[in-house]
């Protein structure tokens, strides 16, 4: 049977093909985009923590001591636990001349932890496998160990 002009289609090799392109974009894009999720969960874990800061350093400017502070009901509540992250103000740290504040990482984001302490001291506690640069003087924000 002969074909007529009329007889379109895609063969098989070429649809196979087709989806080996898709697959190796796939591979490609979907780390990619993980890590930018990651990434931008990072952000909310400074931003409070910073802004935790600035209420730690109002409170010692009230009380002349960190000791009290991150209670409720002072000017230094510790922020709300979200879906990624819950905060921590260990006792054992806050002092009439120091504190130390932690966010670690919960859901989506287990294996992350942050401090920040009286001296603004950042730094970067713990990090999921594949993430480099724990123990830096800063806060990791990309997988490569850079703040």
């Amino acid at each position: 049977m002969m074909k007529s002009k009329t007889d379109r289609g895609f063969t098989l090799i070429e649809l196979m093909i087709v989806v080996v392109i898709v697959a190796i974009l796939a591979t490609v894009a979907v780390p990619s985009y993980l890590d930018y999720v990651a990434r931008s969960r990072i952000t909310e874990a400074v931003a409070n923590l910073s802004e935790m800061r600035v209420k730690m350093e109002q409170y010692f400017q009230d009380n002349r001591s960190y000791a009290g502070a991150c209670s409720n009901g002072t000017v230094a509540p510790l922020p709300a636990n979200t879906g990624n992250f819950q905060y921590s103000c260990p006792a054992a740290n806050l002092t009439a001349t120091g504190y130390v504040v932690r966010a670690d990482g919960i859901g989506p984001m287990t294996g992350f932890a942050y401090t920040i302490d009286q001296s603004n001291t950042r730094t970067t506690v713990a990090l999921p496998a594949g993430w480099a640069g724990t123990n830096n003087p800063c806060w990791v924000l990309k997988r490569d160990g850079s703040c």
